[in-house]
């Protein structure tokens, strides 16, 4: 597991937004690619704490952890606490692959009246409340970027992307909460 104590996140201290929008890094949190057959869901569930969705867009939440439903048996797990994902799984006794990529991605809280035009800016889904309700979430692109949107409040969003696309992602959303403004 990555100590994220220690880990400089690739978004420090960047802000932005408008009038309508707020952007900020969101903070450090630990990630597991989840892979697994249908049967194994009861099982991983027990061992995260928290309900492995098995339907498109949705998502399971507890506290600081949610499970996001991202393919018929592939999953993204994020917990903003710091506990160790990687031992839950090791003892869940079901049939699963299960890769720490904490290091890999970062996110964005995309906040405020603007968020979803900001967003729509550069997504081609329907972010709109009705098509993509509060715990919807989505592989999808933004810009030329594969990211990962998980709404998590009426006009609150995270988006997830890998390290090495954030500055780009961070500011084709600064640029379009600057438009969701106007």
């Amino acid at each position: 597991m990555v100590d994220m104590a220690i880990r400089k996140s690739a978004l420090s201290s960047r802000q932005g937004g408008s009038a309508t929008v707020r952007l900020r890094p969101a903070a450090a949190a630990t990630r597991v690619a989840l892979r697994a057959p249908q049967e194994s869901l009861a099982g991983l569930s027990s061992a995260l704490g928290v309900t492995i969705p098995n339907a498109p867009k949705t998502s399971g939440r507890k506290e600081w952890r949610s499970a996001l439903w991202l393919g018929p048996d592939e999953w993204l797990v994020i917990d903003e606490s710091g506990a160790d994902l990687m031992a839950s799984l090791a003892n869940a006794g079901v049939l699963h692959s299960a890769t720490d990529v904490s290091h890999r991605n970062v996110a964005i809280n995309v906040s405020g009246p603007g968020a979803e035009a900001t967003l729509s800016a550069g997504c081609p889904q329907d972010l709109s409340i009705n098509a993509f309700p509060v715990g919807a979430c989505s592989r999808t692109l933004f810009g030329k970027a594969e990211v990962v949107i998980f709404r998590t409040d009426d006009d609150l969003f995270r988006v997830e992307c890998w390290r090495s696309f954030s500055d780009y992602v961070f500011g084709l959303l600064a640029e379009a909460a600057e438009d969701a403004a106007h």
